[in-house]
Parts: structure tokens; sequence; C-alpha cells
């Protein structure tokens, strides 16, 4: 079983290793069972929840109460069904590296900031894109925060963790809501926990707090690419629709056939992940196509990620995007492609996103490798790099 259990973990794909359980991993036939049906929404989900910017930084994690240097080393894998009592629910368990003063906020104010910075994205990420589910019943979360606070006049950071637990219905409507209020009642249908103790966080709130409530560590933005392409070429664009989940449906939907076709006619030489299909999702405020795939490198076991992930590109990647985009005879609706890969034997999961004017550019030999991945997105194990294709390699 524990070997199973590996190469499921192995399988997983780009942010789905960083953020989703793979089903194989869940012992529940039924949750099991959802998990697979789900398989791509969960993606859709996470890639939503990865574009977007945290005050502080957020880690999927099983193990909450994690330093940030053991949380980069541990499994980030959180996205799943589970059992919370009696309910089914999507559960999703991470650590925040916000560090509030116990001095300046009450915990019940942490808390509602926490809701309102971490916990609220998560849930407009996610309910959307399962909420058809019948035999789902509500959403978990479990974030854990830290806490500055003087003992015996020595200052010090412990963590503080925070559960909600709420309904379908009611975080559908939390989602929707236009103002406070109306957040504030579709809450009161939830149940919230700090440390375990029953609590609330929807009662008038202090909205006025001084900056200085809210501590180190600063968020790290991330690292700017390189120079853009060189000499884009002119690929043939239309415009594409809102990022919504109605337009996400419909163009899957319209690609259907086309996608099923790519994937029997380009698996041989992409090795598409079987339980996870091509999905459009939402990055960046723009509409892309995710690829799961795996990626065997076959020179000796790369002696850093980085290493990895240029063999990788220059393996097996570059040699996909022409075959790729020649299944799109039509201009695309769609802003680019996500092509995500564990890379074995290293296990990285590592994601290439590119827009199409760039994947344009490539296939027609007016840019070099180097160029179109400064020009994209590189992530690796859900962060994201700058990868030097060349000096990796060496």
């Amino acid at each position: 079983m524990r070997r199973i259990e590996l190469l499921a973990g192995m399988l997983c794909t780009g942010l789905l290793c960083a953020q989703v359980v793979s089903p194989p991993e869940i012992r529940d036939p039924e949750l099991r069972e959802l998990q697979e049906k789900h398989f791509a929404e969960l993606k859709a989900a996470a890639v939503t929840i990865a574009s977007h910017q945290f005050p502080y930084r957020f880690y999927f994690s099983r193990t909450l109460d994690l330093d940030q240097d053991q949380q980069k080393t541990r499994d980030q894998r959180s996205i799943q069904f589970a059992k919370y009592g009696h309910q089914t629910v999507v559960q999703i368990t991470g650590n925040y590296y916000a560090a509030y003063s116990d001095e300046l906020m009450k915990r019940e104010e942490r808390a509602r900031r926490t809701f309102e910075d971490v916990m609220l994205p998560l849930l407009r990420a996610e309910v959307p894109q399962l909420s058809d589910e019948p035999k789902l019943q509500g959403f978990a979360l479990e974030i854990s925060h830290h806490v500055r606070k003087k003992v015996l006049g020595v200052s010090g950071e412990h963590p503080e963790n925070v559960v909600l637990v709420i309904p379908k219905a009611a975080a559908l409507r939390l989602i929707a809501a236009p103002d406070e209020p109306t957040q504030a009642m579709a809450l009161e249908e939830g149940t919230l926990f700090i440390n375990g103790e029953a609590a609330t966080i929807w009662g008038r709130m202090t909205t006025d707090a001084p900056a200085a409530s809210v501590a180190v560590p600063a968020p790290v933005p991330a690292p700017t690419p390189a120079a853009v392409v060189v000499k884009p070429a002119p690929a043939p664009t239309v415009a594409a629709p809102e990022p919504t989940p109605d337009a996400l449906k419909g163009l899957q939907t319209a690609y259907q056939e086309t996608l099923d076709k790519m994937v029997r006619e380009l698996d041989q030489t992409a090795h598409f992940v079987s339980y996870a299909p091509p999905v459009f999702v939402n990055f960046h405020k723009g509409i892309y196509l995710q690829l799961s795939i795996a990626t065997t490198i076959q020179s000796p076991e790369p002696s850093s990620r980085y290493r990895a992930a240029a063999l990788a590109f220059d393996e097996q990647i570059a040699h996909l995007i022409r075959p790729v985009l020649a299944c799109f005879k039509e201009a695309p609706q769609f802003a680019g492609i996500d092509f995500s890969t564990t890379v074995k034997p290293a296990g990285q999961a590592v994601e290439y996103i590119f827009d199409m004017a760039n994947l344009h550019c490539y296939a027609q030999f007016d840019c070099t490798g180097q160029q179109i991945v400064n020009a994209g997105f590189v992530l690796i194990n859900g962060e994201r790099v700058t990868l030097d294709l060349e000096g990796a390699e060496r």
C-alpha cells in the first residue's frame, strides 16, 4: 500500500502536487470516488488560488503549526474531500505566515483578519467549482497564523489555529454577498474554532486597526521575469472571454472533442495523466488550458530542482509546443497553455505557463527556449522561480 501511495504522489502534477491530494491516497471509497470525479475542478480551484496575491506567505500543508523553513520541505498537498463529523466537505489545510500583535489585536480580530485575507479567497476559488455536487455538504478550512506576544518580558511567536466549517448553501451566499452585513448573515450558519474553542468573528469588529497591528514577516514579491521575447510572431487571436466559472465550462464543452483527439494522438510522447484530463483554468485573470503530463528524465538524477526543471523543458515540454498548437486550427479563445508536470525520478512538480503569442513565436522559430521561459511563468512545487536553462543544466 505504501508503494502505491508513493507512486500516486509522483504522478501528481504541477500545482496539483503542491495543493491537491491525489485520489489513490484517500482510503475512504466514497471520498476517493468524489476526489477522482472532481479532480479537474479541484485543480482549477488550485490554480486560481495560486494566482492570488496573499498579504503574507501562504502554504497548503498536511500539517498545521510548522515554521516556514519546515513548511518548504513538507508535503503541500491538502485540498481533498473529507469527513467533518457526519458531513462530507472539501477540506483545505494551510499555514499563513502573518504574525499579529497580541497587544494590538484581540484573538477574534486576528481570526477575522485571517478570514478576510485567506479563507474568503479560498472559498471564492473552490465553491463555484464544486457547488453542483449533490453529495457535498459543506467546506472546511483549517488555517494557522502566528501571534507575537511577550512572556516574562521576552518577545516571541506562537501559532494560532483557526477552523471554519460552513454549509454549502451558506458558502454560496457568502461568496456572492455584496457587503459585510450580508457576509455576516451567511457566516452565522457556519462554525468557527480558535485553538479548538468555539468563537465568533461576525460581531462588530474594529476595522480601523493601525498598520502596526500586523507585524513581520513582510510579503515576498514574486521574482520579475527577464526580458520578454524580442521578435513576437503575429499569432491569430480572438477576444477571450472573462474567466468566470460559466466561461470555463463553456470553453471546456466547446473544445472537448478537440482535447480528446489531442490526448489520443499525442499521448505516446506527452504521457498525459489519465485521471487529470486537459482542463481550462483561471490564471492571472486569464483562461489557460492546463495539460497534466508526466516527464521522465533519461539522464542521471538531477542534482537540483532547477536542473530537473531545465532538463524537463528541453527534453519534453519544448517538443510538445508545436504538436499541441497544431491541434487548434482556428484562432484559440483562451489566453495560453499551462504545461503541468511531475519530473521523475526527481519528483519535482513543475509548471510552464505561456501565453499564445509567445507559444507561436517559439513554434515559428522566432524565439528561443530561454526567451519563452523568461516571458512566461515557471513554478516549482507551487513557487515561482527564474529558470536559466543553460546554467541549470551544467
